[in-house]
């Protein structure tokens, strides 16, 4: 028989242990509670609050290290804020579109994905939660296409389309929509026969007097985030206005009058020197690229030894164009531009009388790059010919395209097409000769030229015949005669197998579009 004493005291040290048990289970409930409670007020949110906006400045000035630096500062106070995913995302995409390097592609690519899937956990009422999965998504098929990935590009552009369509109707009130939708309506307008399909895929009918209008609003709006977003807006509209308006001249007015940042803003100094190097402005080009801020604070890119090489050669400058070119082509791990760019290389030391240079770098063109570009799909094709253009043509075309005309056609004075042998030469002289003409405001003499060269193109695959007819559709655009302008672009579209056919044939379009709007 067990002892009273022991009973008891085995029931006291029961109570005992109960009771602490009771307290341990309470404690953990507690903190399971507490926990859960947490947890519960730790919701992801879109809060683009001062830091964000101050890292976004940073970052589409190219400014990518500092950004990084506040996204991170922001990471830590609010962990639970997905607007430095968004913002991460513009990070990947500058470094990968401008840069183009395949090491870090494996390593930046994957995490597109990754944001993708956190930004899909925000809070559905928010307008960013459309919003910031369609810039990701565009900038992963940006990505996508500068790395030959064009059937994954073509899916998530559509999915990015898809997705700002869907915001626009549930938060019409909300302005960025129209800042990334505009351009993609404009865009679908003018997309030549050859890419219909996207068109399709996208399930889009463009409009492009509705794209600009809401370009056009969202520039003038006094909204806070359109101000916020207004560097990026800038960008796109130029280059609408530049390549699908074809208002060249009106991109720089609007630069100066808004007082774009070229100086401080990377992206928009890269931007106006860009399309001044198309517009034939070799010397504003230069002045953008020498005054920009050179702190190593900037995203590091050889696009600008590129554009460089460029301005030097325009100015017949073809020791320093092969610096830069070079330079460009040692730093440079993509594709885009490259045969292109060997090309120009082999120009310099044609110029320069080297031929053995020359033809030995002519050979690097077959071998490096891709032909995604017309440029490049022209140097390639160049190339393949072995045939070195006519050095008097290649002269004046050189000095045309940097917008020194009165010299281009110094060197062509006296001379008519029987003065050179090969068809082609005949040919390019015509269209060289209009197009300077062209260039002085000499219209009735510039459409003689342009008249003969279409002759003289008839049935060849230069691009020469084709451009000749767009051109004469621009000049009776430009004087009103939208009748005459839309025939001439038709017959831009209706000529076949020539160099620039799907450049060529989306600047016919948008010209018919704007003379039938």
């Amino acid at each position: 028989m067990i002892p009273r004493t022991l009973i008891g005291y085995i029931h006291a040290c029961h109570q005992f242990l109960f009771k602490k048990i009771q307290v341990q289970f309470t404690i953990f409930l507690l903190l399971c509670l507490s926990f859960t409670f947490s947890h519960t007020a730790a919701q992801p949110v879109y809060d683009f609050n001062t830091t964000c906006q101050q890292a976004y400045k940073e970052i589409t000035s190219l400014r990518l290290d500092a950004g990084m630096a506040l996204l991170n500062r922001e990471r830590q106070q609010n962990p639970e804020n997905l607007i430095p995913d968004l913002l991460e995302s513009y990070v990947d995409f500058f470094t990968l579109f401008f840069n183009e390097d395949p090491a870090e592609y494996e390593t930046r690519m994957p995490k597109f994905s990754e944001r993708l899937s956190r930004l899909e956990k925000g809070p559905e009422n928010s307008p960013f939660f459309l919003y910031s999965r369609a810039i990701v998504y565009m900038q992963k098929a940006s990505v996508e296409i500068k790395f030959s990935k064009t059937w994954s590009a073509g899916w998530d552009f559509r999915k990015a389309f898809g997705l700002i369509k869907d915001n626009r109707k549930k938060f019409p009130s909300f302005t960025p929509n129209n800042m990334v939708y505009a351009p993609m309506l404009v865009v679908a307008g003018t997309i030549p026969d050859g890419y219909k399909w996207l068109a399709s895929l996208f399930g889009i009918k463009g409009n492009i007097q509705e794209g600009m209008k809401l370009m056009n609003n969202f520039l003038n709006s006094r909204d806070s985030l359109a101000n916020l977003f207004f560097n990026e807006a800038s960008f796109y509209y130029c280059y609408i206005l530049f390549y699908i308006q074809n208002e060249q001249d009106k991109v720089f007015t609007y630069i100066n009058q808004r007082n774009l940042d070229l100086i401080n803003n990377h992206l928009l100094a890269y931007m106006a020197a860009n399309l001044a190097i198309n517009a034939k402005k070799t010397d504003y080009a230069e002045s953008v690229i020498k005054n920009r801020n050179p702190s190593s604070a900037y995203l590091k890119t050889p696009i600008w030894d590129f554009e460089m090489g460029y301005i030097q050669l325009h100015q017949l400058k073809s020791q320093e164009a092969a610096t830069s070119f070079q330079q460009f082509l040692d730093e440079f791990k993509g594709k885009f531009y490259v045969k292109d760019c060997y090309e120009k290389l082999s120009w310099c030391y044609y110029l320069m009388g080297n031929m053995t240079t020359a033809n030995n770098t002519r050979l690097l063109v077959l071998n490096h790059g891709n032909t995604m570009t017309d440029a490049d799909k022209q140097a390639n094709k160049d190339a393949k010919s072995g045939i070195w253009p006519n050095m008097t043509l290649l002269k004046a075309r050189i000095l045309s395209d940097g917008g020194y005309h009165k010299e281009a056609l110094k060197l062509l004075a006296g001379k008519s097409a029987l003065d050179f042998s090969r068809p082609e030469d005949k040919l390019e002289f015509a269209y060289r000769v209009g197009r300077i003409y062209d260039d002085l405001g000499r219209s009735n003499e510039a459409l003689q030229m342009y008249l003969l060269a279409m002759d003289l193109g008839k049935g060849r695959t230069e691009y020469f015949a084709a451009r000749a007819a767009l051109q004469i559709g621009l000049i009776y655009e430009a004087d009103g005669q939208k009748t005459k302008a839309i025939e001439f672009f038709n017959k831009c579209i209706s000529m076949k197998d020539h160099e620039y056919k799907d450049s060529l044939d989306q600047k016919a379009k948008a010209g018919i579009e704007r003379c039938t709007s």
